[in-house]
């Protein structure tokens, strides 16, 4: 990876998750900045990783090769709009973390046509194991989208999107889901513990479950989703009659009507700001 100077304004979880992946990787330390107002957050990231701090955004930028936008999208213009104008920002690349603001847009907050990539992660990344969309536009140069890449594949997989809009459909597929997730277990484990189980033993089961058939799908990338299904299918069998209620039910038309709903929000918060 290329060691630039790296600067994140904002210190929040995927700041530090971002910060943990690059020193873990030997990025140099002393290449790393982050600023954010509240000291709190700093000196914890610096004590840990030994990066240099500072509450002065504008200082922030003018140490820096590369920016990291990694504050809350209802804060994005307020920020953008208080840096200083005097700076000369043309050879930096931005790189944004926020959802729901579009790259026309936070070029128009940071009052010019600079090279910015717009990413999508999940809260998976804060354990190395996230999943990340990427968008470049044309001004992004093959060296800077490298270098984008190489960075949030510190926290995980990534996936280059063609067009804009896809990123809502990456929100969607990983962004969003591992909630789907959760609730999914959440709902197996108050049925579990229906049927008996503690809530401490019910919570074991369906986690070590979906841990394992993450591993299982993970292992087995020649193999589609839906044969790893069928492997543990037996005909006629409890699985398979389990399965069946899923199917009654309309389990995949009810999936793919929540992506739906997700891609559908997206688009409205883009016109949020």
């Amino acid at each position: 990876m290329q060691h630039r100077k790296i600067a994140f304004i904002g210190a929040g979880n995927m700041t530090r998750s971002i910060i943990s992946g690059l020193v873990k990787n030997a990025y140099p330390a002393h290449l790393i900045t982050a600023s954010n107002p509240s000291i709190g957050k700093l000196s914890s990231l610096q004590a840990d990783f030994g990066i240099n701090i500072t509450q002065d955004n504008d200082q922030t930028l003018e140490a820096a090769d590369v920016i990291v936008l990694a504050v809350k999208p209802q804060l994005m213009e307020q920020v953008c709009g208080a840096f200083d104008q005097k700076q000369n920002l043309k050879d930096k690349l931005f790189v944004s973390i926020a959802a729901g603001i579009t790259s026309a847009r936070l070029q128009e907050m940071l009052g010019g046509a600079f090279p910015t990539v717009r990413t999508m992660p999940n809260t998976p990344s804060a354990l190395g194991k996230g999943m990340t969309g990427l968008f470049a536009d044309s001004s992004v140069d093959n060296i800077d989208k490298q270098y984008a890449a190489d960075l949030m594949s510190q926290v995980g997989e990534i996936a280059w999107v063609e067009q804009e809009s896809m990123i809502d459909g990456v929100i969607a597929a990983a962004g969003s889901s591992p909630a789907y997730f959760f609730l999914f277990l959440e709902a197996m484990q108050k049925e579990a513990q229906r049927q008996g189980f503690d809530q401490t033993t019910a919570r074991l089961m369906v986690q070590q479950a979906m841990l394992g058939a993450a591993e299982m799908v993970c292992h087995n990338p020649h193999l589609e989703l839906s044969d790893l299904r069928t492997q543990v299918t037996s005909k006629g069998g409890t699985t398979a009659k389990a399965i069946e209620s899923f199917q009654q039910q309309g389990l995949e038309q009810i999936v793919a009507n929540a992506m739906q709903a997700a891609v559908k929000r997206a688009e409205q918060m883009a016109q949020e700001f």
